[in-house]
């Protein structure tokens, strides 16, 4: 496939009006709704300013890669937006982007469209192409430009050339459309200048390219991988690895290539487990690091916390006591329901948090320690804080056994996987689980939930607004995250009434967008307005994050505007008294709260609706020039 098939006459605008960052997407988003490749121009948004939050595509040299791969896309497509002026795009190379191109992907976009994709952002590498790309009269003169260097690759061969300076290198970016490819091309053409053999294996979006044989990694002098997302690393055993982002791969390849050469990088054991240069350095900071290890546990726990409490939910339609079989409203059903989702989904959440923390930090040998910690927590009354310190424990605790072993006798490197990881790393994580956390992180769990079971209404109302505040604060990152897992900690201990606050106001942001767009229509677009209409669906389905491209576009009016509807219906939610066991679901669940789902349903749509009031309110009327 050519790439002039996907970039096309009526996705092409030579004189882009915006000169900041957002509005230059926006204009280009724009390009491609009316094109007509857009199922959602606001689902397609998020996705574009979620990569962004990865890390920049202003990739330098006067070019910005903005890409998505979403189903909001209905054809595969890439819109090309040119500003003489310059936009100062937050560039790895801090100086104004001048070429952007905009890479729409769809869900199941096929390899040959991908190939296409990944082909432009090599040619945009070359110097005479982005002259040539500046100085273009037409849009036909773009495609002109384009086609000329155009040239499909082919599956490459090199490898060993018998020079002693060989090294291998290994690319990835979590879309793998552009910068996958973008770093692998670099790198390739600083070692071809500085004359070492290199070969670079692409881990995009169509699937590994070029892999690296395991002769080829035992040859090479040593490792690069130039990735954002996760890399398989056990085949490095015994090499020099320099981790990098993707991006450096990009701007700084001399340097890496350097690196590599020198061997100036920790030999990597490839037992399962590993540090990254980044971390050691500082790169990734101890917050991020630890932010990520907790993720990787709740993301992983939380459909046994959805699955098992609506299950608890459901089986109390029956009567509150219809699971015991002593109890006249007894029903086998009930207690069925009750046995699979609080006795056994439920009971799992926390060795399941423990368990893939643990893993995050230490790869899978970790996973077993972690998976006993948390056991170990929850029998012990540590619940979810337990869990968390069970977890945090065993993937470290792994991770030191690793360097304690890490002279052992190449021939008995498969011995501690199988035995010496999970004999000592559960023993080690047992011993202090029982003898040191259990007690004194049990006692603070019990403090916990008492004090909040006991919140008079002031407090539990205060409690409402704080979290609403939270949930509304930035949609989806990680003060939204922080208060969740407040949530969902506290169900595993009993209490139910903050983790129906969370919903509530976790619900608004979306709501109260929709309101807004549908009464106060004079202060939003054609395209905002058609936006506004999935954020319905989108609130009552307890997704927060369909706020997100109206809070991008205008973030002072609109999250103190999302902000305080949240807190309102958190509040409320306190104040009604109303209890939630299942920690997703949205319009789905609230038949299942524990107190009146009028009065929840009523702390929600009256939250919506000062977020709508506000937003009306505070927003400028769209200018019809």
């Amino acid at each position: 496939m050519r790439i002039t098939e996907l970039l096309t006459k009526d996705t092409i605008t030579l004189s882009l009006k915006s000169n900041r960052k957002n509005d230059v997407i926006d204009e280009l988003i724009s390009v491609l709704d009316s094109a007509g490749k857009l199922a959602s121009r606001a689902q397609f948004k998020k996705a574009i300013l979620n990569r962004e939050e990865q890390s920049t595509t202003g990739i330098g040299e006067g070019i910005a890669i903005p890409h998505a791969k979403t189903s909001a896309v209905k054809k595969p497509a890439i819109a090309f937006g040119r500003s003489t002026r310059g936009v100062n795009y937050e560039s790895l190379d801090g100086q104004p982007a001048h070429l952007f191109f905009m890479i729409a992907a769809p869900e199941g976009a096929n390899n040959t469209h991908l190939e296409a994709l990944s082909r432009l952002s090599t040619i945009l590498l070359k110097e005479d192409v982005r002259k040539q790309l500046l100085e273009a009269k037409s849009e036909t003169d773009i495609l002109n430009i384009i086609n000329l260097h155009d040239q499909e690759e082919k599956q490459e061969e090199q490898s060993m050339s018998g020079k002693k300076k060989f090294i291998v290198a290994v690319t990835a970016c979590p879309t793998g459309i552009a910068h996958t490819y973008m770093s692998a091309d670099s790198l390739k053409a600083k070692a071809a200048e500085m004359g070492v053999d290199i070969k670079v294996e692409t881990n995009g979006s169509g699937g590994a390219k070029n892999v690296l044989t395991q002769e080829e990694i035992e040859n090479a002098v040593a490792v690069i991988v130039a990735a954002d997302t996760k890399v398989e690393m056990n085949r490095f055993n015994g090499k020099h690895v320099i981790e990098a982002a993707v991006a450096d791969g990009i701007r700084k390849p001399q340097q890496l290539i350097e690196r590599a050469l020198k061997k100036d990088s920790p030999i990597f054991r490839g037992d399962g487990t590993s540090n990254s240069d980044r971390e050691q350095s500082g790169g990734r900071g101890i917050g991020a690091t630890i932010y990520k290890h907790l993720m990787s546990g709740v993301s992983n726990m939380l459909p046994f916390v959805v699955g098992g409490g609506i299950l608890i939910a459901i089986s109390f339609m029956f009567g509150f006591n219809s699971a015991n079989p002593d109890d006249p409203t007894y029903h086998p059903i009930a207690e069925a329901l009750m046995t699979i989702g609080g006795g056994n989904a439920f009971a799992l959440m926390v060795p399941v948090l423990a368990g893939f923390i643990a893993m995050s930090i230490a790869d899978r040998p970790g996973f077993a320690a972690g998976m006993v910690g948390g056991m170990l927590a929850t029998s012990g009354g540590a619940g979810f804080l337990g869990g968390l310190v069970a977890g945090f424990l065993a993937g470290y605790v792994v991770v030191g056994l690793r360097k304690v072993f890490a002279g052992m006798p190449s021939s008995l490197e498969g011995i501690k996987t199988i035995l010496i990881y999970p004999l000592l790393g559960i023993a080690i994580t047992g011993f202090i689980m029982l003898f040191v956390v259990n007690k004194p992180v049990g006692a603070l769990n019990t403090a916990i939930s008492e004090f909040l079971s006991g919140l008079g209404t002031g407090n539990a109302i205060l409690l409402g607004i704080i979290l609403g505040l939270m949930m509304a604060f930035d949609m989806g990152g990680p003060v939204n995250k922080a208060a969740y897992v407040f949530g969902t900690g506290l169900l595993a201990n009993g209490v139910y009434e903050p983790m129906a606050a969370i919903m509530a106001a976790g619900m608004v942001p979306p709501l109260g967008i929709a309101l807004a767009t549908t009464f106060f229509k004079r202060k939003f677009n054609k395209q905002d307005q058609e936006a506004g209409k999935v954020n319905y669906i989108m609130g009552l389905s307890f997704i927060t994050e369909g706020a997100i491209p109206f809070a991008a576009a205008d973030p002072i009016r609109v999250i103190p505007s999302l902000m305080i509807g949240s807190a309102v219906a958190g509040a409320l939610s306190m104040m009604f008294s109303i209890g939630l066991r299942a920690p997703h679901g949205g319009l789905f669940v609230i038949p299942l709260v524990d107190g009146s789902w009028l009065l929840y349903l009523v702390a929600v749509i009256i939250g919506a609706i000062v977020t709508a009031v506000l937003l009306g309110v505070l927003k400028k009327p769209v200018s019809t020039n």
